[in-house]
C-alpha cells in the first residue's frame, strides 16, 4: 500500500489517483491529511501538495484536483524525457510535471465541457482534442506515464514488492444491418432494386436477386464465422445490436422480425450481448430506456453494455443517462474519424462527472481502433490497416493495458469494399501471445 499526504482529500484526487496507482499499477492507496500518521507510516509513501513535508517522494500539485466546476485552463505541452506532458512543476517535484492532475484532465474528458465546434454528426471531433492537436492521440499516455513514474518510485523505494498486471483483449462487434437484403421486405428491397438498376450497379442487383431467392448466403451474415473465431482462439467477444426504429441513420430490420429476434437470441447463448443506441437516443432518453427494454425482452435478461450508434457521444448528458438506466458499461469512447485513444488511456475507468463532481458506476471501456476508421476516413488498403492496428497493439501491449477492437459484421463479408479484411481480424486474434 502507498499513503499519501496531501493538504485536502477530494472526490476529484481519490478518483485520478485510484486510478494510477490500483488500476494500473496495482498498488493498494490510502490518504490521510495528518502529518504524524504520515511520518509514523514505515511503506511506500508520497506527498501530493504545494510545498514537500521533508525530503520524501513529492509531487508538486497543479489546482486542478482541488476545484470544483469547469474552466478554461491553459495548456501549455512539455516533455518528460521524450514523453508529452503538460502542468509542469518546480525542481522539488520528484517528477516535472503534475502526473495526477494532467490524467484526469485527459480522462474526465474535461476538454469535452468546453466550448467546442461540432462535427456534421453533432460529436466531438479528434481534431478539436489536445492529443490530436500534440500528437500523442495514437499513444495510452496515461498508462505510459504510470509505469514511467514507477520506475522513479522505485528507486525510493526498491524493497517493496511491485505486481505487474497482464494484457488484455476485448474483440467488440457493431450490428448497424444485420443483413444486406434478407428480411428487409418487399419495399426496401425493390427501392434497393430500382438504385441498382439505374446506377447500372449489376453486380449488387444480381446479387440482391440470389440472396432474396435463397440460393446464396447474405453477405452480410456473418455471425457463425465471427464466433467460429472467438471459440477458436478464445477471443471475449462482445456484440452490440441496433434494434432502434427505422430512420435516416438507423436502417436496420425491425426487431419485431422474429429472424432477427431469434439471431440475437442464439448470439446471447455464446457470447455477451449489449446495447447499440440508435442515433437519436442522445438526445431522448425516452427512446434510450425503449430501446434497452426490447432488447431485454429479447434475452430475457438485463442489459448491462453499450455503445452508441454513429459514436454518438456527449459527455456528460449521454452517460447520465445511461447510469439512470442502470448500463454498467460504455463502449462509445474513441473517435470515428481517427484512430487512438480519446482518453488516453488503454485502462477501463469509472466515469467521473464533472456537473455533480462525483464517480459514477458506470466503467468506461475505450476503444483504440474501428474498421469504418480505417476504411472509411482513412481510405487504408487491408495490409496498411493491418500495420496500423498491430502499431497500436503493442502500444498497449507494452503497458500491459486492454486493447479493445471494434468491427462490424458487414467488415467479414469479403463484399466489394470488405474484400480481405476478414484475414487481417483472424492474422490479428492469433498472434495475441
Amino acid at each position: 500500500m502507498i499513503l499519501v499526504y496531501t493538504h485536502k482529500i477530494t472526490p476529484r484526487l481519490t478518483y485520478i489517483f485510484k486510478h494510477f496507482f490500483v488500476r494500473i499499477l496495482q498498488i493498494p492507496v490510502s490518504f490521510t491529511t495528518t502529518v504524524d500518521e504520515f511520518v509514523a507510516h514505515n511503506g511506500l509513501k508520497m506527498t501530493y501538495s504545494k510545498a514537500p513535508l521533508g525530503k520524501e517522494f513529492f509531487v508538486r500539485s497543479h489546482d486542478l484536483l482541488f476545484e470544483q466546476g469547469v474552466r478554461d485552463i491553459e495548456i501549455n505541452m512539455s516533455k518528460w524525457d521524450e514523453i508529452p506532458c503538460f502542468f509542469a512543476t518546480g525542481k522539488t517535484s520528484s517528477i516535472p510535471f503534475d502526473i495526477f492532475a494532467a490524467g484526469f484532465y485527459l480522462m474526465s474528458r474535461y476538454e469535452e465541457y468546453l466550448p467546442y465546434v461540432k462535427d456534421e454528426y453533432e460529436r466531438f471531433p479528434a481534431t478539436e482534442s489536445l492529443a490530436y492537436k500534440h500528437q500523442f492521440l495514437n499513444k495510452p499516455l496515461i498508462d505510459i506515464w504510470a509505469l514511467k513514474f514507477l520506475e522513479v518510485l522505485k528507486l525510493k523505494f526498491p524493497d517493496y514488492e511491485y505486481k505487474d498486471r497482464t494484457f488484455k483483449f476485448i474483440s467488440t462487434i457493431d450490428i448497424d444491418n444485420t443483413f444486406a437484403y434478407k428480411e428487409k421486405g418487399f419495399i426496401r428491397n425493390l427501392g434497393g432494386f430500382l438504385r441498382d438498376l439505374f446506377a447500372f450497379r449489376l453486380d449488387i442487383l444480381i446479387e440482391r436477386i440470389l440472396v432474396i431467392s435463397r440460393i446464396r448466403k447474405d453477405p452480410y451474415d456473418t455471425y457463425s464465422y465471427i464466433l467460429q473465431l472467438s471459440k477458436k482462439y478464445k477471443i471475449k467477444t462482445i456484440f452490440f445490436f441496433l434494434i432502434g426504429d427505422y430512420t435516416t441513420y438507423d436502417t436496420n430490420i425491425s426487431s419485431s422480425n422474429n429472424k432477427f429476434r431469434s439471431l440475437i437470441k442464439s448470439i446471447a447463448d455464446y457470447v455477451e450481448v449489449g446495447l447499440h443506441p440508435s442515433y437519436f437516443t442522445i438526445k431522448n432518453a425516452e427512446k434510450l430506456k425503449y430501446e434497452k427494454q426490447k432488447l431485454e425482452g429479447i434475452v430475457n435478461k438485463p442489459i448491462l453494455k453499450s455503445r452508441q450508434h454513429y459514436l454518438r457521444l456527449k459527455i456528460p448528458e449521454t452517460y447520465q443517462n445511461l447510469i439512470d438506466l442502470e448500463i454498467q458499461e460504455d463502449y462509445s469512447m474513441g473517435y470515428a474519424q481517427e484512430l487512438g485513444f480519446r482518453a488516453s488511456t488503454c485502462t477501463p475507468f469509472y466515469f467521473y462527472d464533472l456537473v455533480f463532481e462525483i464517480q459514477t458506476p458506470l466503467k468506461v471501456f475505450p476503444f483504440a481502433v474501428m474498421d469504418t476508421t480505417l476504411n472509411d476516413y482513412k481510405n487504408y488498403v487491408p495490409v496498411v490497416a493491418k500495420s496500423k492496428i498491430n502499431q497500436l497493439l503493442q502500444e498497449v501491449k507494452a503497458v500491459n493495458g486492454m486493447f479493445v477492437l471494434l468491427f462490424h459484421n458487414e467488415t467479414f463479408s469479403e463484399n466489394k469494399r470488405w474484400k480481405g479484411w476478414s484475414k487481417i481480424y483472424e492474422q490479428i486474434i492469433s498472434n495475441l501471445d
